[in-house]
């Protein structure tokens, strides 16, 4: 019996012009670990979410989608909850709990598990997946990769046949990525959980990985996992050497400590950072080192428990957090566009129908955001923030969940921003991202930066960074899996 089966599946989201899935054909072996490929937008977080029912997209969908010989349409939650587990490409879109054993816990309670098996469930899923030591930590003041983490555990304590993943480790720093990987082996192999895992990075997955498909015009075709080795290899166009530019500090953190709660430990520690006008920084570390927080700081969101931050764009700048939907507020992907158009007075119609063409979604301006892919939500929101044209512009993580061509879409952004006289700072574990923007780049370590080079210098020296092809991870950091604990 297969774990999955999608029958000749033709979708077209409401509003669209044309269908993202086209007579879609597609066998899951179970206990398979399976790879699927594809560009950004061309249906792969689609495709996974009509094998769930509780979060398939709205739109025509025709042919059939089973899950273990059963139609997905005809089936209750406790009964989905049983054949299909789905772990979303950011983690925050499904934590909904303060604490981490209440999020493992949250899942069960709402299927009606007695409390006896719900503790057994989440004690031996816990176990398994080595979250002791955090266990009764806030959810909010985890790491990258233990959200991350937790968003599996979560899944897996439901003790799902089939596990989908879209992305999964798209925001994780090469050493996390590897340790993320590893357990989601043990899960495939040693508890005999089928796996499917949606991908721009499939590289680091080839050694698990049993068969793999792309999605390619609406349709599914098998892929060698030889072919797979090589996708993404290419470099992105590097940046041209800056030119001169005014010495005038534009953001300054002097001596900046901050943590989230005053019982808590520090997450900068004497932070220290100076960026110039016109200035492309990178910051790079581990999940949990803090770079998310001095973005923050740097925004003015957050306020230092000591020290001081200046910034001389405070009424000018934009900030991408990791989560895009925190940008989009709007009913369609115009309104998204046009909605600061007139407060800021900075672009008008001609703009939008540009932004639109280079997004792709020139056909489809009355979808609604959500209905985008993961990256191309990604993209809309850098480009809602790239149309007011911030004199700082503030990144977190802004490659994630893309393919080599729209990461290639995203760096020229940048660099016009930068040309046109931006600033800025951007945090990622994308090397090859950081190769073709940045001007400097600063290693963020144990709250503090430690170390700031140019750009070219910084990766030529790294022992984490050098190795790594647009976002895959180095041999030599899979021998680790510390950085999951930070």
């Amino acid at each position: 019996m297969s774990a999955l089966s999608f029958d000749h599946v033709t979708f077209t989201y409401a509003g669209a012009g044309a269908p993202v899935l086209l007579d879609a054909c597609l066998e899951v072996p179970e206990g398979a670990f399976v790879l699927l490929v594809g560009a950004t937008g061309s249906g792969k977080s689609t495709l996974l979410r009509l094998a769930k029912p509780e979060i398939s997209p709205v739109g025509e969908l025709s042919g059939a989608v089973r899950a273990f010989g059963e139609d997905v349409r005809g089936l209750d939650a406790v009964s989905s909850a049983r054949a299909v587990g789905y772990v979303f490409q950011s983690p925050d879109a499904q934590m909904v709990c303060d604490t981490v054993w209440h999020e493992m816990a949250f899942g069960l309670e709402n299927l009606g598990v007695s409390e006896a098996e719900m503790r057994r469930r989440v004690a031996e899923t816990a176990t398994f997946l080595g979250m002791g030591p955090w266990f009764r930590d806030r959810v909010a003041e985890l790491s990258g990769g233990r959200r991350q983490i937790l968003a599996l555990a979560s899944v897996l304590a439901m003790r799902p046949r089939a596990l989908l993943l879209d992305e999964p480790t798209s925001m994780l720093d090469p050493v996390a990525e590897q340790a993320f990987l590893a357990l989601l082996f043990r899960a495939n192999r040693e508890l005999g959980m089928t796996v499917v895992v949606a991908t721009h990075t499939p590289a680091p997955m080839l050694d698990y990985a049993t068969c793999a498909f792309a999605l390619e015009d609406g349709r599914v075709r098998t892929a060698a996992l030889d072919e797979l080795r090589s996708c993404g290899d290419a470099p992105l166009p590097p940046r041209s050497s800056a030119g001169e530019r005014d010495a005038s500090p534009v953001l300054s953190l002097d001596d900046v400590w901050f943590c989230y709660d005053r019982a808590a430990d520090w997450v900068l520690r004497g932070c220290d950072l100076t960026m110039r006008s016109g200035e492309v920084r990178a910051l790079l570390g581990a999940n949990g080192c803090g770079k998310s927080t001095l973005l923050r700081m740097a925004a003015g969101v957050l306020r230092p428990r000591r020290g001081r931050a200046r910034s001389a764009c405070a009424r000018d700048q934009a900030l991408l957090p990791q989560d895009p939907r925190t940008v989009l507020a709007c009913e369609t992907v115009c309104d998204e566009l046009m909605e600061w158009s007139a407060p800021s007075g900075r672009y008008g119609v001609a703009e939008v129908d540009a932004a639109l063409a280079r997004l792709g979604l020139a056909a489809c301006p009355d979808r609604h955001p959500y209905d985008l892919s993961g990256g191309q939500q990604q993209l809309l929101a850098l480009e809602k923030l790239l149309l007011v044209r911030p004199r700082l512009l503030l990144l977190d993580e802004p490659t994630k969940g893309l393919d080599r061509a729209a990461r290639e879409v995203v760096a020229a952004r940048v660099r016009a921003a930068a040309d046109a006289g931006a600033t800025v700072l951007l945090a990622t574990h994308d090397a090859a991202f950081v190769a073709a923007v940045a001007d400097t780049a600063s290693l963020v370590f144990d709250g503090e930066v430690a170390l700031t080079e140019p750009a070219a210098d910084f990766l030529a020296g790294s022992w984490l960074y050098s190795n790594s092809r647009n976002g895959s991870p180095s041999e030599s950091a899979s021998s680790s899996s510390s950085s999951m604990s930070s």
